[in-house]
């Protein structure tokens, strides 16, 4: 597979890039209080693609790198100035020191490692993140039916979908603080719609989602992501189902 071959496939595919830097804004309120507790430490972002990530957040200001092994997405890094370096992710962040980066990020990278790599990428993360430091792991949502048994594969290169409740307990077992599911990119007239169709419910649940993991620091840092921590975010394949169920029910009656 050329350099080129994926570029090409992820601006087909994953869409342009202002619609995924729109997608990214949710993560901000995650990383701005970080940011005003480490004003100089970096996000580090592991797969960095065509590097929306790192122009969101060095558009706030905020100091970042990111790696890509794919010289062909690089590319699109280059043009624009974005601080990057091509190699192998995991082999860079284990070089790094420990308790140096304030998140480190990894936004659709995770369906394409090994299980043992992403093993290696959680329990390195834990080391380099400064306390409060966060770990953010984005992919294909595997609750929503059709991304889970079609979407998924058209990317050859994806390895195999993982259940969240797999991907969150990674974080938990190797010693991270706390533990947040976003379901994301759902439909906004699917999400307020108490009548689905059946069509809804295979494809309407958030189609993506996104593992946010914290470590410890002390109560003073951690209370300010409480709230966001404690808020629900997307929508469920159970909450469709339901609905889809009660709406049936109600027109048979």
């Amino acid at each position: 597979m050329s350099d080129n071959f994926y570029r090409a496939f992820e601006e087909r595919h994953r869409g342009s890039r202002e619609l995924i830097k729109s997608r990214l804004a949710v993560y901000l309120p995650f990383i701005k209080p970080l940011h005003h507790v480490y004003q100089q430490s970096p996000v580090l972002d592991l797969g960095c693609g065509r590097g929306e990530w790192l122009e969101v957040i060095s558009g706030e200001g905020i100091p970042a790198m990111g790696i890509d092994s794919n010289q062909g997405m690089l590319g699109a890094c280059y043009e624009i100035g974005l601080p990057v370096e091509q190699g192998d992710a995991i082999v860079y962040l284990s070089s790094l020191a420990d308790d140096s980066q304030t998140t480190v990020s990894a936004f659709h990278l995770v369906e394409h490692l090994a299980f043992d790599q992403l093993r290696t990428l959680v329990s390195e993360a834990l080391r380099v993140l400064k306390p409060g430091g966060l770990l953010i792991m984005e992919t294909p949502n595997p609750e929503n039916i059709v991304v889970g048994t079609c979407n998924f594969y058209l990317d050859p290169t994806h390895q195999r979908p993982i259940p969240s409740q797999l991907l969150s307990f990674l974080p938990e077992y190797y010693g991270f603080n706390r533990t947040k599911v976003l379901r994301l990119q759902e439909s906004k007239d699917i999400a307020e719609n108490e009548t689905p169709t059946l069509q809804d419910v295979l494809g309407g649940v958030s189609p993506d989602y996104a593992v946010i993991a914290q470590k410890h620091a002390s109560p003073e840092i951690l209370s300010l992501f409480d709230e966001l921590f404690s808020h629900e975010y997307g929508l469920t394949l159970n909450t469709l189902a339901a609905r889809y169920d009660h709406a049936i029910a109600s027109k048979a009656q």
